[in-house]
């Protein structure tokens, strides 16, 4: 019996011994096949680092190699500096060399013809007839004005049309049913300017805060929607709601409660 658990011991002591003296050998043989081969340090991904993660949060995520240079894939990323600013534009998987063209800037992301919605606000689109949405004469990029008209009722039951300038300066974040931009002399895209107008209604989305989606929501449900545009430098000062009895100032004032005005 005492042979028996001996011999079993030797055989284990013999068998660790030839699993370490084979890691070595491996070992040895992977700096042999490396001996006089120019490597490069390249960044290999270590877990699956999903579709929108910055570059700046990959160092938990990734891990580097030595390779060969030849191994190396056009492109790879030694550095995550490199990737400062940009995201995944794909899920990556363990495994795969970090490549520099599978990331890119945010704002390089967006879909023609739109631009992204500022940080902290909420996309709404509205559907509008050509003539309250300037005729069609609108891009992405634009900034706007948002005028909601609506029938109030007054204490008697009586319905007073009332008109006011709700919102100033509202990004546009797309347009669809627009004319095609037309090219200027430089090269450039502009929206349409003369000739026909659009012939059916344009998508305008706008980016706004939650706040402000729920007046321009409340206009369309219960109301109607006119778009004004507002280049660099208009003047959104001065608006009031406006009525029937001071849509003219003081000039009816005479015909007394006929226009709603006073005596």
């Amino acid at each position: 019996m005492r042979r028996r658990l001996l011999a079993a011991l030797a055989a284990l002591v013999l068998a660790v011994a030839g699993t370490v003296v084979l890691l070595a050998y491996v070992r040895g043989a992977d700096a042999r096949a490396l001996a006089g081969v120019r490597t490069v340090e390249v960044l290999v991904v270590d877990q699956v680092v999903p579709e929108g993660t910055p570059g700046d949060q990959l160092a938990e995520l990734v891990r580097s190699e030595q390779l060969p240079a030849r191994a190396a894939v056009d492109g790879a990323v030694t550095d995550l500096a490199a990737l400062a600013g940009q995201v995944a534009t794909v899920d990556l998987q363990p495994g795969e060399q970090l490549l520099a063209s599978r990331f890119a800037a945010p704002e390089d992301l967006s879909l023609p013809g739109t631009v992204p919605p500022p940080e902290g606000t909420s996309e709404v689109a509205v559907l509008l007839e050509p003539q309250r949405a300037i005729g069609g004469r609108i891009t992405a990029g634009d900034e706007i004005g948002v005028y909601i008209s609506m029938d109030l009722e007054d204490d008697a039951g009586k319905k007073i049309g009332v008109t006011h300038a709700t919102l100033h300066g509202v990004l546009v974040t797309q347009v669809q049913g627009a004319p095609a931009p037309a090219a200027t002399e430089e090269g450039t895209e502009t929206a349409s300017s003369g000739g026909a107008a659009p012939s059916g209604n344009l998508m305008v989305t706008v980016a706004v805060p939650a706040r402000d989606a729920e007046l321009v929501v409340f206009g369309m449900e219960h109301g109607t929607v006119w778009l004004s545009l507002e280049p660099e430098g208009a003047d959104p000062d001065g608006t009031k709601i406006v009525n029937q009895g001071n849509v003219y100032g003081d000039s009816l004032a005479g015909l007394g409660t006929v226009y709603g005005g006073s005596k």
